[in-house]
C-alpha cells in the first residue's frame, strides 16, 4: 500500500514536467527581464604631489653665432621717409563765427577802432571788417586818417558749386607837411588830398573737378578810384575779367589756360581821358610727381594793342624726403599801371599826366627745404629787366609833392633769402632779405623812390595760454632820391622795431599793449617826408 501511495505522486510529477517541456519548445523566443537599481562606482584613485626644485642661477653669458649669407639685391626704387612738417601758426582752418571789437588810444593814434563779424558755415557764410584810425605826429599837418570797411561772403550753389563776393570801401587823408623850408606857410586846405576807393568782386568756382577733370574759376573785378587836392583832382575806373581753367590728364599731367582782360580808365586833371587796357591768355603744361614738378607755357600779351610774348617756364627738383629742392625758371608778367597802385606806394604824389604798365622778365635759380622739422630756408639768384618801371622824384619847388616818371628799362641783379623757425602753434619766426643791384637804369641817373636791400623779420610766441607776444622788424638802405636842385642823393639806412603784448583777463575780454618804432628813429622812406617817432598804443579787445 506504501509503494502505491508513491507511485501515484510521481506519475503526476511526470506528467507535469513533459507538460512544461511540451510549452517550452512551442515558445522558444520568450525572454525574462530583470531589472535593477545597483550602480558599480570606482574608488577614488589616491593622486601623488610632486614637489619642483628651482634650477640654480647660472650667471655664465653664453656666445651665439650667427653666419647670415650676404644678399646682393638691387632696388630700383627707394621709399621715402615720412617726416613730420611744423604747422605754421596762421595754417588755414575751419570755419567758425567770430566777433570782436578793438578799441585803442595812443600818443599817435587817437583814436584806433577795428572790428570784425562774420556768421554762417563753411559753405554759406558772410564776413564784415572794419577798421579806423586818426594818426597825428609832432609835425606840423603830419597826420593821416584813413577809414577802411569789407563785405565779403560766399553761397553754396548746389553740392559742387560756389559764388564768392566782395564789397569794400576804404578813404584816406594825407597832408603834404613835407614842404622845405618849413618856414613856408600854407593852408589846411591847400596841404590836404584825399583818396577814395570802392571796389567789388563777384566770383563762381567748382569745389572739386567736374567728371572730366576740369576745374574753372571765373571772377570779375570792378574799381573805382578818385585822388583830389587843392589843385586837382584824378579818377580812375578799372574791370579786370578773368578765367582761369585746369584740364588734368591722368594722374601727372594737366594743361591750364587763363585769360584776363584789365580795362582802365584814367581822367588826369587839364589832360584827355587815358585808355590802359592789358590782354593775357596763359596756356601751360604742367608735370608733377613726388620729386618733379614742370610748368612750361607762354604768356601771350597785348599791352595797348602792342604784342608781347613772355616766357612761362618753371621748374622744382625736390629730394625723397622733401627736405631739399632745387628751383629755376624763365618766366614774364606785368604790373599793371594804374593811379590807385602809384598812390598806394607813395601817397604824396601829385596826379600823373599817365600810365604806363610794367612788363617784367625774369630768369632765377635757388633752392629751398628744411631741417630738423622745425626749420625752413629758401635762397634765390635772379636777374630782371623792368620796362617802364614808375619812378618817384620830388618836385622842383618846395618839394612836398612827388612825380611820377618811367625808365625805359631797369636791368637789376637780385638776391633773396629767407630762414623760419616754428614750432606748433606755440613759436613762430620768419626772417628775410632781399638785395638789389640795379645794373642799368634808362634815361635816368638813379633808381629813384626804389629800395638797394630789405631786411624784415616777424615772431609770434605763445609764451603761455593767455599770453602772447609779437615783435616785428623792418630795416631797409636808403634809396636814392633827387634834390630840388636836380642832385642825386642817397638816403639814410632806416630800422624800426615793433613789439607787443596780448593776453586775457577775462573769458571775453582781452587787453593789449603796442610799441612801435622802439628806437625812435625818424627816417624818411621819402624824401622831406620824416616818419613818425616812437608810437604807444594800447586798448581792450570784445569778443562774443
Amino acid at each position: 500500500m506504501n509503494k502505491r501511495c508513491y507511485t501515484i505522486p510521481m506519475v503526476v510529477l511526470l506528467l507535469a514536467a513533459g507538460s512544461v517541456f511540451a510549452q517550452d519548445n512551442n515558445n522558444p523566443k520568450k525572454t525574462i527581464d530583470i531589472t535593477s537599481t545597483f550602480k558599480p562606482v570606482l574608488r577614488q584613485a589616491v593622486k601623488q604631489n610632486f614637489s619642483a626644485s628651482l634650477p640654480q642661477v647660472d650667471s655664465s653669458r653664453p656666445v651665439l653665432k650667427y653666419d647670415i649669407p650676404e644678399q646682393k639685391v638691387k632696388v630700383p626704387f627707394l621709399p621715402g621717409s615720412l617726416s613730420p612738417v611744423a604747422m605754421s601758426i596762421d595754417s588755414s582752418s575751419a570755419w567758425k563765427n567770430s566777433q570782436y571789437l578793438k578799441v585803442g588810444i595812443g600818443n599817435i593814434h587817437i583814436p584806433y577802432l577795428q572790428g570784425g563779424l562774420s556768421v554762417g558755415d563753411e559753405r554759406n557764410n558772410i564776413g564784415v571788417y572794419g577798421e579806423f584810425f586818426a594818426a597825428k605826429g609832432k609835425l606840423d599837418y603830419q597826420k593821416n586818417n584813413s577809414l577802411d570797411l569789407q563785405l565779403k561772403g560766399a553761397v553754396a550753389v548746389g553740392e559742387n558749386h560756389e559764388v564768392n563776393a566782395r564789397l569794400g570801401f576804404k578813404a584816406q587823408d594825407y597832408f603834404f607837411y613835407g614842404y622845405q623850408p618849413n618856414t613856408l606857410s600854407f593852408s589846411k586846405d591847400e596841404l590836404k588830398q584825399k583818396f577814395q576807393t570802392v571796389d567789388g568782386t563777384i566770383g563762381f568756382r567748382n569745389i572739386n573737378p567736374s567728371a572730366y577733370g576740369i576745374s574753372y574759376q571765373p571772377s570779375a573785378t570792378f574799381t573805382s578810384f578818385t585822388g583830389t587836392n587843392h589843385w586837382y583832382k584824378g579818377s580812375e575806373s578799372n574791370v579786370v575779367l578773368k578765367l582761369p581753367l585746369q584740364k588734368t590728364i591722368g594722374e601727372n599731367l594737366g594743361f591750364n589756360l587763363g585769360v584776363t582782360a584789365d580795362l582802365a580808365s584814367y581822367q588826369p586833371p587839364n589832360v584827355a581821358k587815358v585808355k590802359n587796357n592789358l590782354f593775357l591768355v596763359d596756356p601751360a603744361f604742367v608735370m608733377k610727381t613726388p620729386n618733379v614738378y614742370l610748368h612750361a607755357g607762354i604768356l601771350p600779351s597785348w599791352d595797348n594793342k602792342v604784342f608781347h610774348l613772355l616766357p612761362n617756364l618753371m621748374a622744382d627738383f625736390t629730394t625723397n624726403d622733401k627736405r631739399f629742392t632745387f628751383q629755376a625758371g624763365w618766366i614774364g608778367y606785368f604790373n599793371k599801371g594804374s593811379y590807385e597802385r602809384f598812390a598806394g606806394i607813395n601817397p604824396w604824389i601829385i596826379q600823373p599826366d599817365t600810365l604806363r604798365n610794367t612788363r617784367v622778365t625774369e630768369f632765377y635759380g635757388g633752392f629751398k627745404g628744411s631741417l630738423a622739422h622745425n626749420f625752413s630756408y629758401s635762397a634765390k639768384v635772379s636777374f630782371a629787366k623792368h620796362y617802364n618801371e614808375a619812378l618817384f622824384i620830388n618836385d622842383h619847388g618846395d618839394g612836398k609833392t612827388f612825380i611820377t616818371l618811367f625808365s625805359p628799362e631797369i636791368a637789376m641783379l637780385q638776391l633773396h633769402g629767407e630762414i623760419g623757425y616754428t614750432l606748433g602753434e606755440t613759436f613762430s619766426f620768419k626772417s628775410g632779405i632781399t638785395y638789389t643791384n640795379f645794373t642799368r637804369v634808362a634815361e635816368q641817373q638813379r633808381a629813384w623812390g626804389l629800395l638797394p636791400m630789405e631786411l624784415n623779420a616777424n615772431l609770434r610766441w605763445k609764451i603761455i595760454k593767455d599770453l602772447t607776444l609779437k615783435a616785428d622788424l623792418f630795416a631797409w638802405d636808403g634809396p636814392a632820391y633827387q634834390t630840388t636842385s636836380g642832385d642825386a642823393r642817397k638816403g639814410d639806412k632806416a630800422a624800426d622795431l615793433n613789439a607787443g603784448v596780448e593776453f586775457k583777463v577775462l573769458p571775453k575780454l582781452d587787453l593789449f599793449f603796442q610799441m612801435n618804432n622802439i628806437f625812435n628813429n625818424r627816417y624818411m622812406r621819402w624824401n622831406q617826408y620824416e616818419t613818425y617817432g616812437f608810437q604807444v598804443l594800447g586798448g581792450v579787445i570784445f569778443r562774443l
